[in-house]
C-alpha cells in the first residue's frame, strides 16, 4: 500500500502551526505579567495600597546646642484616579476652601506628564500640599464622601529662629530634573533647596518607608497586609550639629538691620563659622507651606537681593584689608625687612601718577604702615617686587610669583566651605595683563591699584575672615564650615586639616602686631574693647556705582585668638564708620557676653542707623 506523503506532510504543517500559536500565547502571558507594567500596577493596586512613609527630616542645633530647625506635620491630600468615582465637587472644594477653578487646574497638571511624570492612573498622585490643621480637620470628617481620596501624613520644616535664613536655607518640592538626577525622590516630594538644607540634604532626608494595606474586591481597605510584615520603616535624617551660635547670629543681622553687606566671624583654631551674615535678608519661616511659591518670588523679585548671600556669593575689592597680604609677600620675597620704610607725601607719587593717603607721619616701615593704612607705602613695596628685573626677569613673571601667593592665602578660588553658591574672587594672573595692555607693554605703575586691594581685585568676605583668620593662627588656616558634626560621628577625613600658605610662618607675627597697633592708636581705634587685646584692620573699598564700601577684619584675643571677623558694609563710607564697630561688637559680645557700658552708644548707633541703599528705578522710554 503506498504512503499519502501530501497528508504526511500536512500532519507537520499542522502541529508546527500549532506549537507556534502556544508559544505566541506563552510569550503574551509573559509580557502581561513580567513585562507589562501597567497590567502589574493593575494587579497589584486592586490587591493592595502601597503608602509612603516619610521619615523625620534630621533636627539642626546650633554650636551651643540650641534647637534651630525641628520638624511640623504636614498633611497631603492624595487620590488613585482609577478609583475616584462621581462625588460632589462643589462640597469638595468647600471643604478645602479651594475654588473650582483652583481643583480643575490641579487636575489638569496632575493629570499632564510634562509636569507630573509620574503620572499613572493606578499609583497614589498628589492633588493638595500642606493642609492647615483647620482644613485637615474638616476634610477627615468628610473623607467617606469622596471615594479615591485618602491623606498622607508628611514632615514640614519649622525654623526656631528668624534668623540664619543665607545658612540654614529651606526646602521644596523635588522638580523633574531632581527626579531624574535622583531616583529617591518621587513627584511631591521635598528636598534641600539653598544653605545647609542642601548641601547636607542626603544626611538630612533619611529613608522611605512602605506601608501595605490590603484591600477587597470592592477596594476598601480591610486592615494591614500580613499584619505589617511587610511593611517597611522609614528610617529618619541624621541630626546636625553647627558651629553656628545662634545668638551671635542673631545678633550680628541686628546690627546689620538697615544696611546692605555681610559679617562672617569665625573660631580661628577649628575653620567653624560662628556667624555668617548677609544682608537684607529673610525670615526662613517664611519658604514653610502652602505660601512658600508666593513669598518665594516675592523674594527673587526684591531688588535688595535678599536670596543673593553676600557673605560667600558677593565679590568686593577688599581695599585696605589686602594690605596685610602685601606686607607678608614682601616680607616672604625678600624685597622688604622690618626696618624698610617708603616715603608717603600725601601718596604715593611716581612720574605722573598719584595714589593718594590721608595725612600721617612719614615714611614708615612695615608695622606703623600698617597700623595707619598708608597706601603709599604697600603701592611703592609693590613696584619694588614687580619691576624688579634683576631677580624675576620680567614684570610678568614677578606678577605671577604674587599672584600665587594669593592663591596660598585663600584668595581668587573657592576655599570649600559647605555652603552651595561658594564665589572664587577674582585675581588677575599675568595673561589677563598681557591680553588687555599686550605683552611686555605693562610695569607695576600700570597696575599700581591692585596694591592697595582696588581695581581688578575682588574677593567674598568669607575670604577676607578666613585671612584674618589665618594671620590670628600665624600662618595656616582650616577650611571654613558650618557644620561641626553629623549625629554621633565626627566629620569627614580632611575637615580639620591645616592649610599652611607659602608665607613662612615666621613673617605672621609683626603683621598681627602692625594690626593691634592699629587698635591701640590708628585707624581701629573704634575696635578696643576693654580688657580684650584686639587686632584689626580698616578698609575703604572705592566704589565707582556711588559711596565707597566700609570693611573692616580682625580677630581677639592677641593671644590664643577666639574669634576672627571680617565685615563688609555697602555704601557705609570709611572703613572707621560701620565696618569697625560692627566687628567689634560682634567680638565682644562673643568673648564677653554682653557689652560694656561705655560702648553701649556705638551699639546704639548701629542698631538704629540705616543707610539702606535702593538702586534707582529706570525710567520708561
Amino acid at each position: 500500500m503506498r504512503k499519502n506523503y501530501n497528508l504526511e506532510k500536512r500532519k507537520y504543517i499542522i502541529g508546527g502551526f500549532i506549537v507556534l500559536i502556544a508559544l505566541i500565547y506563552l510569550v503574551r502571558l509573559f509580557d502581561l505579567q513580567i513585562n507589562e507594567v501597567k497590567y502589574k500596577k493593575s494587579a497589584d493596586s486592586n490587591a493592595f495600597l502601597k503608602k509612603t512613609i516619610y521619615p523625620s527630616r534630621g533636627i539642626i542645633y546650633d554650636r551651643n546646642g540650641e534647637l534651630v530647625v525641628f520638624n511640623q506635620p504636614a498633611y497631603d491630600v492624595m487620590l488613585i484616579p482609577r478609583e475616584v468615582e462621581p462625588f460632589d465637587t462643589l462640597d469638595f472644594c468647600t471643604t478645602l476652601n479651594i475654588t473650582r477653578e483652583q481643583f480643575d487646574r490641579r487636575m489638569a497638571d496632575m493629570k499632564d506628564k510634562r509636569i507630573n511624570r509620574g503620572y499613572s492612573t493606578y499609583t497614589p498622585q498628589r492633588f493638595m500640599t500642606a493642609l492647615s490643621s483647620e482644613d485637615y480637620g474638616r476634610l477627615q470628617e468628610k473623607l467617606y464622601r469622596f471615594p479615591g481620596f485618602f491623606i498622607q501624613k508628611r514632615i514640614l520644616r519649622q525654623y526656631n529662629h528668624s534668623t540664619a535664613a543665607n545658612v540654614l536655607g529651606n526646602i521644596r518640592e523635588v522638580s523633574a530634573d531632581d527626579i531624574d538626577r535622583d531616583d529617591y525622590y518621587a513627584p511631591g516630594d521635598y528636598t534641600g533647596d539653598l544653605g545647609i538644607e542642601k548641601s547636607y540634604e542626603k544626611y538630612l532626608r533619611g529613608i522611605k518607608g512602605v506601608e501595605i494595606l490590603m484591600r477587597d474586591a470592592h477596594g476598601r481597605i480591610q486592615g494591614r497586609y500580613e499584619d505589617g510584615a511587610f511593611d517597611v520603616a522609614p528610617v529618619p535624617g541624621r541630626e546636625l550639629r553647627l558651629s553656628l551660635d545662634i545668638k551671635l547670629q542673631e545678633y550680628a543681622e541686628s546690627l546689620m538691620v538697615g544696611k546692605r553687606g555681610a559679617v562672617v566671624a569665625i573660631e580661628p583654631a577649628t575653620g567653624e563659622i560662628l556667624c555668617m551674615v548677609s544682608t537684607p535678608t529673610y525670615d526662613p519661616n517664611s519658604l514653610v507651606g502652602r505660601q512658600r511659591g508666593e513669598n518665594y518670588r516675592k523674594l527673587v523679585n526684591d531688588p535688595a537681593w535678599p536670596l543673593f548671600d553676600r557673605a560667600l556669593m558677593a565679590a568686593y575689592p577688599p581695599g585696605s584689608t589686602f594690605k596685610p597680604t602685601q606686607g607678608l609677600i614682601l616680607l616672604q620675597e625678600n624685597i622688604i625687612d622690618l626696618n624698610t620704610t617708603y616715603p608717603c607725601h600725601g601718596g604715593y607719587i611716581n612720574g605722573g601718577l598719584k595714589v593718594g593717603c590721608h595725612a600721617h607721619g612719614s615714611p614708615l616701615p612695615l608695622k606703623p604702615a600698617l597700623q595707619t593704612s598708608c597706601n603709599a607705602y604697600f603701592c611703592w613695596g609693590f613696584k619694588a617686587m614687580i619691576d624688579r628685573r634683576s631677580k624675576y626677569g620680567s614684570s610678568a613673571a614677578a606678577f605671577e610669583i604674587w599672584k600665587n601667593h594669593l592663591v596660598s592665602m585663600g584668595y581668587g578660588y573657592r576655599l570649600g566651605v559647605d555652603l552651595p553658591g561658594e564665589s572664587r574672587g577674582f585675581i588677575p594672573n599675568a595673561k589677563f595683563y598681557d591680553k588687555f595692555y599686550r605683552e611686555g607693554r605693562w610695569s607695576a605703575n600700570t597696575i599700581i591699584s591692585v596694591s592697595i586691594g582696588q581695581g581688578e581685585i575682588l574677593s567674598t568676605p568669607l575670604q577676607i575672615a578666613n585671612l584674618s583668620a589665618t594671620i590670628a593662627n600665624r600662618g595656616w588656616y582650616i577650611t571654613p564650615h558650618v557644620v561641626k558634626q553629623i549625629a554621633d560621628t565626627v566629620l569627614p577625613d580632611g575637615t580639620a586639616e591645616k592649610h599652611y600658605p607659602t608665607i613662612e610662618s615666621h613673617y605672621y607675627a609683626p603683621v598681627a602686631e602692625g594690626m593691634r597697633m592699629a587698635v591701640i592708636g590708628g585707624t581701629c581705634r573704634r575696635a578696643a574693647i576693654p580688657g580684650i587685646e584686639v587686632c584689626g584692620k580698616t578698609g575703604t573699598a572705592q566704589n565707582p556705582h556711588g559711596k565707597d564700601h566700609s570693611a573692616f577684619m580682625g580677630f581677639a584675643p592677641f593671644e590664643n585668638p577666639q574669634i576672627a571677623v571680617a565685615v563688609y558694609v555697602e555704601n557705609g563710607g570709611w572703613g572707621a564708620t560701620f565696618g569697625v564697630p560692627i566687628g567689634s561688637l560682634v567680638m565682644e559680645k562673643y568673648l564677653k557676653g554682653q557689652i560694656a557700658p561705655e560702648r553701649q552708644y556705638m551699639e546704639d548707633q548701629m542698631l538704629n542707623t540705616s543707610i539702606y541703599y535702593a538702586p534707582p528705578v529706570p525710567k520708561k522710554k
